[in-house]
């Protein structure tokens, strides 16, 4: 299934029934009076967080939603029934802004969050409501209020406590699935992870955590270049980060180029994002040449704690989650 993070649609709240305007006919009733009873009001439009849905795949095809109208009154002082609400579902971590205007509505962060986005209008006044000492028959009655139209953007910006973040083919993916139960695409060439995945790590001495594995960032990604600014967004949600550099491909002259190059787009995309603590990971230490190479980098950071791993064959992986769990409690 194609990952859907963004969408806009057009929503629209129903309209509001019309007031009725009628007079009592009864045998024996002479001049009953009015009887027109009001019109219901209109459905409103109901955003709702559930973990049953984990993208925007389901506004791909459909982009127009509306709830039902209110119904028109009738005689004998019967109100029109109300129209039904219109649920849309909407996974955690969605942020509604107004298409038009670009100014920002909703923040749903948390799942099981419901928001009134759009309310139905108001049904009209039968003409029983307008009856006074001075105009017993009275021959007029509302309109009902017309729904309320808005377009609206959803963006997807998934949640976790860890953010794994590093150049195309720094082994991210890999480290996911070492840790979790999470099978993202691996292999041997740049950009196999074209979406972001979430994975759960169990540990035996803290609470799970989440962690995302974030599509490679390289030079120019605030700008789009890449795979782009379009998942930047999702490392705004995460705790804490852990920036994954391959080893292997660390050069010796200039060893922390690659570090440099990530750090540079987050601060460029978002301040806040280079704010966010870090965890300095060296992987691939199992290919040969690999931990010399590693060496020139921790040199040229002496003051870091940077971490070595093989995400492939597993070592260092525990004092990798001991150093997440340890971030995660005290952030």
């Amino acid at each position: 299934m194609k990952f859907i993070d963004e969408a806009t649609i057009t929503i629209q709240s129903g309209d509001g029934g019309r007031g009725c305007m009628s007079f009592r006919r009864e045998k024996f009733v002479p001049r009953g009076g009015p009887d027109g009873g009001d019109g219901g009001k209109g459905g409103d439009v109901v955003l709702v967080t559930t973990h049953r849905k984990r993208t925007l795949q389901q506004f791909r095809f459909k982009r127009q939603f509306k709830a039902a109208n209110g119904g028109h009154g009738q005689g004998a002082q019967k109100t029109g029934r109300n129209g039904a609400d219109l649920i849309i579902e909407i996974p955690p971590g969605t942020l509604i802004t107004d298409a038009d205007s670009d100014l920002m509505i909703k923040d749903m962060a948390v799942a099981d969050e419901r928001f009134v986005i759009a309310r139905g209008g108001r049904g009209g006044l039968g003409n029983t409501r307008f009856k006074s000492s001075t105009n017993r028959a009275p021959r007029h009655a509302q309109p009902g209020e017309p729904g309320t139209c808005l377009n609206i953007k959803l963006e997807l910006k998934l949640l976790a406590d860890v953010g794994i973040i590093g150049l195309p083919n720094a082994g991210k993916s890999t480290l996911v699935r070492a840790i979790s139960a999470a099978r993202p695409k691996t292999a041997d060439y740049p950009f196999t992870t074209l979406t972001p995945y979430l994975g759960v790590v169990q540990t035996d001495w803290a609470e799970p955590f989440v962690v995302a594995d974030i599509p490679g960032l390289i030079d120019g990604a605030h700008q789009g270049a890449g795979l782009g600014h379009r998942f930047l967004k999702h490392i705004e949600r995460t705790r804490i980060l852990v920036h994954l550099i391959d080893a292997d491909g660390i050069d010796p002259e200039h060893p922390l180029a690659a570090r440099d190059t990530v750090n540079r787009e987050l601060a460029l995309f978002k301040k806040s994002l280079r704010a966010k603590p870090q965890i300095i990971v060296l992987n691939k230490l199992d290919l040969a040449g690999a931990k010399s190479k590693a060496e020139c980098f921790r040199k040229a950071l002496p003051e870091t704690d940077v971490l070595s791993i093989s995400a492939r064959n597993t070592d260092g992986l525990q004092q990798l989650k001991s150093k997440i769990t340890q971030l995660l409690d005290g952030n």
